[in-house]
């Protein structure tokens, strides 16, 4: 086997196949570069066709630290569950691949993509697809291939389209599309964008097929190449599940009794229909011909399911539940649904039913992400839990599962456009949809739900969102675009398009496509659609809950921030953390400091107002004028020491702390007393002389007669004592304003 490469360029940036050195044992495996950027990708092909009536394809995505030139965090020091990042690429791969191989197609399929460089310029992401479609076809795997995946972006200044852009690029982009599909139709679809409009979109996912096809074109130069060194390639032949003719015509003659099954409203009725429906056919058949056709009897029978359902559809115009194709499920909106919570919302469509939870905690609470993007986490958080309870089933629960993370990720892009700035809002925010019950479009209930809780905690997003999934019957000629499809409409129809936006434009976009026909104009007809029935419901949302709470909850903490001086920032921390551990434990409040000296502070209630107030006297710096009632804390021979403020004293001297004169501080001050003072003066080392306000009244002392306290010198008479702040020369009863006094006898 000899290796082969081929370099090419595409829309400024260069890219490479190359295959015929790593991996050979696979049945077939490529590395694609852009760039510095280098993902190996690999397909294994089982000898042996799986007894299974589905298509047993695996992608997984093999994140390794040494890519980055890092090594992982934690104790084992190795790579372990994927990263979220891990696993929706592997759902980028695994999307337009899986409905290009042929039905019937039952050995597994096993795809890798594991990136040895990450050059932190280019992502590695998109350019996965390719690879994998190239190592499948030098592989001789059939599927209907080159695929292609390319990522879009436009710039926000001069609305240039980019391909494939880079993490810069990415940043000044207000669309970050990603399309996969062949050269003739997109197959797959996942987006982000800025409230862009429908218009904008389908220039967008036109221009991207474009690309798709530039792609593919310089994969089949690749192949070329290859056969010229290696020999013509020649797809194996692989055992399909073909149609039993017997088995077809003895299912379908149950069309009727099938359509009238699955004509209820009530998604577990209609399920107990059809499956009572299918047990009784199983039955019609022998027991010997059971275990001959088991395999061939499964696909017909969900084949039979899936022609009455669509059969309704185009020749009736009526769906399962007998809505029309534009008819949207009876909603049901609730705000402010739990107690104590920071933000709750319920969202109901149909029997799909959604319980969004918000929660707000300290910006040093956001997600650090360890992977090998150049991203270090996100301040803004979405879950998606779906239990099995959900559906009215048992099963296990654990880990969030591919879908999870998938549907979680759409709706916290589709939200994320809104979400204010950490100047405007300073929080880190999770938002956890927990789906109660799933008929269809839970991703995008989970959408309206956090929409809902998000604003009843009081998060000032810019405007709500809502999402729609769109569905489509194609039969022939007759199309049909369905809005809010259900579960059986998602399983059994051509498409899955979830759409998601503000009333300005489309935030957010998920499309998984099965059909070869979708063209420009079936597209515009469905993002005009859902516009309608987004808009229907954004309606419904904004009568519950109109707009976001003008102030978080009591029981969330309310976050305030100060700048302090970055050479008090030791200060406010002290030795050893115990000064701030001492305002968190009195207060009752968390902190954060950054290195630039901004200062977080969350707590409930007064409790952040209180903590601000203290670290404020901290970093205050006395100034001369200002009066303050302090506390003695340290008596010495020629003075009180008094705290003005939390670790700031000043010295109030022996002359100024009564009129007339003393002989001790004792004698007037003890530690602990309560003193008014004024600052007098602040020396260029920050010492602060003080003098009492109120003097008390020494009586009997000789100084009462001459205007203030005296001290005695050497027996020889006495001089007026300078005080902190007096004006003028002199020294040991030398210079003007200390003349001596004469002495007088009896």
């Amino acid at each position: 086997m000899a290796k082969v490469t081929h370099e090419f360029e595409l829309y400024g940036k260069h890219y490479a196949l190359e295959s015929g050195e790593l991996a050979k044992q696979a049945t077939g495996a490529c590395v694609v570069k852009q760039g510095d950027s280098e993902v190996i990708v690999t397909a294994v092909v089982s000898k042996e066709r799986k007894d299974f009536d589905f298509f047993p394809l695996t992608v997984d995505f093999i994140e390794r630290m040494y890519a980055v030139g890092r090594i992982p965090g934690g104790y084992l020091k190795r790579e372990s569950r994927p990263s979220e990042k891990a696993t929706l690429t592997a759902r980028m791969i695994d999307r337009p691949l899986r409905p290009s191989f042929p039905q019937g197609f039952r050995n597994e399929v096993q795809v890798v993509a594991m990136p040895l460089v990450a050059d932190q310029v280019d992502p590695v992401d998109t350019i996965c697809v390719m690879a994998a479609s190239s190592a499948l076809t030098i592989g001789g795997v059939p599927f209907e291939g080159p695929l292609s995946c390319v990522r879009i972006g436009r710039d926000r200044e001069s609305g240039e389209w980019f391909v494939n852009p880079t993490y810069e690029e990415r940043d000044d982009s207000d669309l970050d599309l990603e399309l996969a599909g062949t050269a003739d139709f997109i197959s797959m679809v996942e987006a982000s964008a800025e409230e862009v409009s429908e218009d904008e979109i389908l220039a967008a996912m036109a221009f991207g097929q474009e690309a798709i096809a530039a792609f593919c074109h310089e994969q089949e130069v690749f192949f070329e190449k290859w056969a010229e060194a290696n020999g013509p390639i020649e797809q194996k032949a692989y055992e399909l599940d073909e149609p039993v003719p017997e088995v077809e015509e003895r299912v379908f003659s149950h069309e009727a009794e099938m359509a009238a099954a699955l004509a209820d409203p009530d998604k577990l009725s209609r399920q107990d229909k059809v499956a009572a429906l299918k047990d009784s056919i199983r039955e019609s058949f022998t027991e010997e011909e059971r275990q001959e056709w088991h395999r061939a009897l499964n696909v017909e029978l969900k084949a039979l399911e899936k022609h009455a359902m669509r059969a309704m559809v185009v020749n009736t115009g009526e769906r399962v539940d007998g809505r029309s194709a534009t008819e949207i499920r009876p909603l049901m909106v609730k705000g402010d649904y739990l107690p104590l919570v920071h933000g709750s919302g319920l969202f109901q469509r149909g029997q799909t039913q959604v319980l969004s939870v918000c929660t707000l905690g300290m910006l040093n609470e956001w997600q650090r992400l360890d992977t090998i993007e150049p991203v270090d986490g996100k301040r803004y958080i979405h879950h998606y839990n779906f239990p099995p309870f959900c559906t009215g089933e048992t099963g296990r629960m654990g880990a969030p599962k591919r879908r999870e993370i998938g549907h979680g990720n759409l709706a916290e892009r589709a939200l994320l456009p809104v979400i204010p700035s950490e100047e405007e809002f300073p929080y880190a925010i999770r938002v956890v949809s927990e789906v109660m019950e799933s008929n269809g479009s839970s991703s995008m209930a989970s959408t309206c739900g956090s929409t809902l809780a998000l604003m009843d905690a009081g998060v000032p997003i810019t405007r709500p969102v809502s999402g729609i999934a769109m569905g489509l019957i194609q039969e022939g000629d007759a199309c049909v675009v369905l809005s809010d499809i259900q579960g059986l409409e998602d399983f059994l129809g051509d498409m899955d398009f979830k759409v998601c936006g503000t009333e300005r434009g489309i935030t957010a976009l998920q499309m998984d496509n099965k059909a070869t026909g979708l063209t420009q104009e079936i597209l515009a007809r469905a993002l005009a659609q859902a516009k309608e029935g987004r808009a229907f419901i954004l309606k419904t949302m904004l009568e519950a809950v109109p707009a976001p709470r003008e102030h978080t909850k009591e029981t969330a903490p309310e976050i305030v921030s100060i700048t302090i001086p970055e050479d008090k920032i030791r200060d406010v921390i002290g030795s050893g953390g115990k000064v701030i551990r001492g305002i968190q434990d009195d207060t009752n409040t968390t902190i954060d400091i950054q290195e630039d000296g901004t200062v977080f502070v969350a707590g409930v209630g007064s409790a952040s107002a209180e903590a601000i107030e203290r670290i404020k006297a901290i970093v205050k710096v006395p100034e001369v004028g200002e009066e303050y009632v302090g506390h003695v804390v340290n008596i010495q021979p020629f003075g009180a020491f008094v705290e003005l403020l939390p670790g700031k004293d000043g010295l109030l001297h022996i002359s100024r702390v009564a009129q007339g004169r003393v002989d001790k501080v004792e004698d007037v001050l003890a530690v602990g007393d309560e003193v008014r003072v004024k600052v007098i003066e602040v020396d260029e080392k920050g010492k602060v002389s003080l003098d009492r306000l109120d003097k008390p009244e020494v009586k009997g002392s000789p100084a009462d007669r001459n205007g203030g306290p005296k001290r005695r010198n050497g027996g020889n008479g006495t001089t007026r004592t300078r005080r902190p702040g007096d004006k003028g020369q002199g020294g040991q009863g030398q210079g003007r304003g200390n003349r001596p006094r004469r002495r007088h006898e009896s």
